[in-house]
């Protein structure tokens, strides 16, 4: 079950509609190729399952599958310091003058490009999920610039294409703090074992709890004292296990014993469109149930500027992350 482990989810602008060879086609054109010699990144589509000259988009039980490749190289920041102060004790020694502060940074820039070919690649792979009759977009990526980066692409490649956040009726923190106090989660989902609350005053005292009952006292007053869940540890219809934050992302996601009954038969050529299908399943319906607990969705307005800050911490991407981010 490693098809979505950490996602953003996005609502598809209405009236976007492809054709499967129409998206094969404009994907086609940001194919994915590697970094040459002395350049620092490439991005662009592969083939989801990884067969070379394959389909860039797969389409499993009418779930469109993408996957956005990444590649990059980086030299140390240590040896480019020490090849720009070798360089520059040279300019001194020949020169008799220290190199100044823009011909520092030129030479920084010179030495950098040089490195670059014999610099080690990092390489990351983004899946996406498109369902067009849901209008939701899936990008498996705890990194909100990373996943920028890809509905960009499909912006630029999708015709007519373009997203907007998700927005819910009541703020996540909110309903933690009532679900917690309480002891009643909404229908469908049952309080877990961790938790982190934080004082909203200047403080920024944090309380965390791992593998700890949170049907406790201790647990209400921190709440009544002020102090806001940041993250909370749900299960959904015994299905799926999760971590939801005040941002409205789910962490920690673990698809439960059960839910892979009937799909794939087990077999090692069908484990690809199993995982698939279990996984836009489940996802497609715990992020509705999500939403409804959260009051539901929300139409999405601009703010003035004055209420910015506000509008942005409740029209939140729903997202899905792990603990550790990823590079780049």
């Amino acid at each position: 079950m490693s098809v979505f482990k950490n996602v953003i989810v996005y609502r598809i602008e209405p009236g976007w509609s492809q054709t499967l060879a129409e998206a094969e086609e404009g994907l086609g054109k940001q194919r994915f190729e590697p970094c040459g010699a002395s350049q620092e990144k490439s991005a662009g589509w592969v083939e989801p399952r990884g067969e070379a000259h394959g389909p860039l988009v797969e389409s499993i039980d009418g779930q469109w599958l993408l996957e956005y490749m990444i590649e990059s190289k980086s030299v140390p920041g240590s040896v480019v310091r020490r090849k720009l102060d070798e360089r520059c004790a040279q300019i001194e020694a020949a020169t008799g003058r220290k190199p100044g502060k823009k011909e520092k940074k030129d030479l920084k820039e010179d030495i950098t490009h040089e490195l670059l070919p014999m610099a080690f690649t990092r390489t990351a792979r983004v899946t996406v999920w498109v369902d067009q009759a849901e209008r939701r977009l899936v990008v498996n990526s705890s990194n909100a610039a990373r996943a920028d980066e890809v509905v960009s692409s499909l912006v630029q490649n999708f015709t007519g294409f373009g997203t907007m956040q998700l927005n819910t009726q009541i703020e996540p923190a909110a309903a933690m703090s009532e679900w917690l106090a309480s002891q009643e989660p909404p229908a469908g989902f049952t309080i877990d074992r961790e938790c982190e609350l934080k004082a909203t005053d200047e403080s920024k005292a944090v309380v965390r709890y791992a593998k700890h009952p949170l049907d406790i006292d201790e647990v209400k007053q921190h709440i009544a004292d002020g102090k806001r869940p940041t993250r909370l540890a749900l299960t959904w219809d015994d299905r799926v296990s999760f971590e939801l934050t005040h941002g409205l992302q789910i962490r920690k996601i673990v698809f439960l014993e059960g839910t892979d009954e009937g799909a794939g038969g087990g077999k090692k050529e069908d484990n690809f469109d199993a995982d698939v299908a279990i996984a836009t399943g489940e996802l497609g319906q715990l992020v509705p149930a999500l939403l409804d607990a959260l009051g539901g969705e929300a139409a999405f307005t601009a703010a003035p500027a004055e209420d910015a800050p506000k509008a942005a911490a409740s029209a939140t991407a729903v997202t899905t992350a792990e603990e550790e981010d990823a590079p780049f």
